[in-house]
C-alpha cells in the first residue's frame, strides 16, 4: 500500500475520530473542549490504529479521562465503520500526546522572558537628555 493513501487514511480516520467522540460521549464531568485527537496512526495492513489524543488543563484528571475515551472505544469503532467504507475497521488504541502541553510550556517561557520583538534588532539610541549628535562618520559629507 502506497504511503500516500496511508497519509489520507490517517487523516480521514482523525477527523472520523474527532467526530465521533463529540457524538458519543456525553457525561457531564467530562471536559470535551480539552480534548483534541492530535494524530492517527494506521498500521500498514489496517487492522490496528494508534489515536493520540491531547488533554488540556486536566493534570489530575487526565488519567480519568482517557479511560472514558478507551470506554467508548467499541462505540467509536463502530461509528467509523458506519462512516467509512474500509475493508477493515482499524481497532483503535488511545494514548496521550504530550506535545501540545510542551509547546504551550515553550511559548509561555518564551513570553516570561519578555524581549519585546521590535528592538531585538534596532541599535541602542542616545539618552534623551543628550543635546550633541553623535558627529558623522569621517568622509560623509566630504565629496
Amino acid at each position: 500500500m502506497s504511503v500516500d493513501r496511508i497519509l489520507r487514511l490517517n487523516e480521514l480516520l482523525r477527523r472520523e475520530i474527532s467526530e465521533a467522540l463529540f457524538r458519543l460521549i456525553n457525561d457531564r464531568n467530562f471536559d470535551l473542549a480539552a480534548v483534541t485527537v492530535t494524530q492517527v496512526e494506521i498500521s500498514r495492513d489496517l487492522r490496528d490504529a494508534t489515536v493520540r489524543i491531547s488533554i488540556r488543563d486536566h493534570e489530575d484528571d487526565r488519567e480519568r479521562m482517557l479511560a472514558l475515551i478507551r470506554g467508548h472505544r467499541a462505540d467509536i469503532q463502530a461509528q467509523v465503520a458506519r462512516d467509512l467504507t474500509l475493508k477493515y475497521t482499524p481497532r483503535l488504541v488511545f494514548r496521550i500526546d504530550p506535545s501540545i502541553e510542551r509547546g504551550d510550556r515553550i511559548l509561555s517561557l518564551l513570553s516570561e522572558l519578555d524581549v519585546p520583538a521590535a528592538d531585538a534588532g534596532s541599535e541602542p539610541t542616545a539618552p534623551s537628555g543628550s543635546e550633541n549628535p553623535a558627529p558623522p562618520p569621517s568622509g560623509a559629507g566630504d565629496a
